[in-house]
């Protein structure tokens, strides 16, 4: 030791303590190594949360804004040994030390990846040691496999289960993923359904995720029953494709909240209609003419306008866009802020990329539980990511609850509206005549 190690020792009596205290019955210097970079990342995660809640843990001010509510371990896995993080909770909103585990957790990432990815898939022992050593984690015993998918089970689990009731959520996007399964002996595909809420905190959070055999009726009632049951309330707006059985759920189970048909997906659909290619160009300008209004009025003439249009040319379109009238723009009833945010179900279209990114490479799960753990353990790295940024601001998220009625437009208001769709209608042939 130094004389400057040393002076710095003796200067700090606190300081000297904790280290050699944490020296204590270290083996060797990688096991201290690994104890003192535990301690400082515990720390560091506990002054943040400190910083979050706007007083120090235990302390009484008139500065606090929120209080902690415990902690949950996660082990990270270092090249200086297998650390356990306590991430400190919130009683409202959510807490994640994304910077530190970015930073620190890309071993960790790519190990419970690996080694969840080669678990389902009934991968040997042998393999996984072999993965495990590639990352330079040494050996991997299928003890540790088995303790680590426990873990992760658990972490699921209580994402799946949590209440919701600590706060009032405005917008809900629904949708489901087909990924194949083994179930009773037979590979089938399996709908893994997710439920993504905007709360009264302005974030997005995972709220629910399930796996089931088909999008019926009686699945996604029982689904929604769930959310509800956990004390989902207040939710003003549901977003998602337009299935029969899903819209008949969300109109029991959320009595009084609105159903967004998702724009993309109407576009799709009335393009699957169309089977010439200058017509397919036709049906798309006119169509994205209609979500380009920022006035409801505007917007509903410019509906009906293309619908007479795409008639000319495809009966099956035209019908599968008038059906759509008050569905799809559900949305020009809540602020105009949001409206980007929730005329489609990108929000739900960017989780479901992930999952089938990650379980591309597995050609059928051997169990529901396996999906439901990847499926899980995704979802939770998502909502992670989200905990770090706002949607919308606490203030503006108000607006979704803040009655709205429509009134009866003037008879000087709907002509005005009419020349004004016409010359949208035109603009959007015109666009249209360009690309073909």
């Amino acid at each position: 030791m130094t004389a400057s190690d040393n002076v710095l020792l003796s200067s700090d009596p606190v300081f000297r303590d904790v280290l050699l205290g944490l020296l204590e019955g270290c083996r060797d210097l990688r096991e201290a190594t690994a104890r003192m970079s535990e301690t400082v990342l515990n720390a560091l995660m506990s002054m943040q949360a400190d910083e979050a809640c706007g007083a120090r843990w235990g302390e009484r001010s008139e500065g606090r804004v929120n209080s902690r509510n415990g902690y949950r371990e996660r082990g990270l896995s270092t090249t200086a040994g297998e650390l356990t993080l306590e991430i400190p909770k919130l009683r409202k909103g959510s807490y994640f030390p994304d910077e530190l585990i970015a930073r620190w957790g890309r071993a960790d990432a790519a190990l419970a990846a690996a080694i969840t990815e080669m678990y389902v898939q009934g991968v040997s022992t042998r393999k996984v040691e072999a993965v495990a050593a590639k990352l330079g984690l040494g050996s991997m015993s299928s003890s540790r496999v088995s303790s680590m998918c426990a873990a992760l089970d658990a972490e699921v689990d209580e994402l799946r289960t949590r209440p919701l009731d600590w706060q009032r959520w405005c917008y809900l996007w629904l949708d489901a993923t087909w990924v194949r399964c083994r179930v009773d002996g037979r590979s089938a595909s399996q709908a893994v359904v997710t439920a993504i809420a905007l709360g009264e905190d302005g974030r997005k959070h995972f709220c629910g995720a399930d796996v089931l055999d088909t999008e019926s009726y009686a699945d996604w009632g029982s689904f929604l029953a769930n959310l509800r049951s956990r004390g989902m309330e207040g939710v003003r707006l549901v977003v998602s494709d337009a299935h029969g059985g899903l819209k008949r759920a969300v109109a029991e189970r959320f009595q009084g909240a609105s159903w967004q048909r998702c724009t993309v997906h109407l576009l799709r659909d009335v393009r699957g209609h169309v089977h010439n290619r200058a017509d397919e160009a036709r049906a798309s300008e006119l169509v994205k003419s209609v979500f380009a209004q920022r006035d409801p009025l505007v917007a509903r003439a410019v509906l009906r306008r293309a619908v007479d249009e795409i008639s000319s040319f495809s009966k099956a379109a035209a019908e599968c866009l008038a059906g759509a009238q008050e569905d799809c723009l559900a949305y020009m009833d809540f602020p105009a802020a949001h409206w980007q945010k929730i005329r489609t179900n990108n929000v739900q279209e960017r989780a479901n990329r992930e999952i089938k990114r990650r379980t591309r490479v597995v050609q059928s799960f051997p169990s529901r539980a396996s999906l439901v753990r990847l499926a899980g353990a995704v979802l939770a790295e998502e909502e992670d990511a989200w905990a770090q940024r706002r949607v919308f601001r606490p203030e503006s998220v108000a607006g979704a609850w803040s009655a709205r009625v429509r009134r009866v437009p003037t008879e000087l208001e709907l002509k005005t509206a009419e020349r004004r769709a016409a010359d949208v209608v035109a603009q959007a042939l015109d666009r249209a005549a360009d690309r073909a």
